[in-house]
């Protein structure tokens, strides 16, 4: 069964993120091994200055990378530079990854101030999730149904209609 981490900087405040993302974790342990992995995020001041966001970046990138599975691992970061995908398009990377012998799923999402410059390089695919901007909370939850619906979408299911 394939494992499927996703990596995340910072805690889900509202309960009802966390149930959502728990309700996507039940209905992904049909297929594959679904783990929420949530890292602390670097203490800033509340204007920090560019070099204090870059070290905070770093520490967190650190974090992230020390959690990231085998070297062998197909990662993807969430960025705001990355590619759009659709539904469908998250499915055939999530199958053409299993298909190469990959046994491990990583994604990674970073902090309100991204992810460090580390954690993109060791990605091989940088994701975006739409040119809008959404809370973390937000975008872990629609990360979390993605994955599903890629799921449901390789299994030939309905859910994608």
């Amino acid at each position: 069964m394939i494992k499927v981490t996703v990596l995340c900087i910072g805690k889900l405040k509202e309960r009802y993120w966390r149930e959502a993302c728990d309700e996507y974790a039940k209905r992904l342990s049909a297929w594959c091994k679904f783990t929420i992995i949530e890292l602390p995020e670097s203490r800033l001041p509340e204007n920090p200055a560019p070099a204090q966001i870059e070290r905070a970046l770093e520490e967190e990138g650190e974090r992230l990378l020390s959690r990231a599975g085998n070297a062998e691992a197909y990662k993807a970061a969430l960025c705001i530079e990355g590619k759009l995908a659709s539904s469908e398009g998250l499915a055939e990377d999530i199958a053409a990854a299993a298909l190469a012998g990959k046994s491990e799923l990583v994604f990674f999402i970073g902090s309100s101030y991204g992810l460090s410059p580390g954690v993109k390089a060791s990605a091989q695919k940088r994701l975006s999730m739409s040119p809008m901007t959404f809370p973390h909370q937000l975008a872990r939850v629609m990360l979390c149904e993605q994955i599903y619906r890629a799921f449901q979408i390789n299994k030939n299911g309905k859910y994608h209609k």
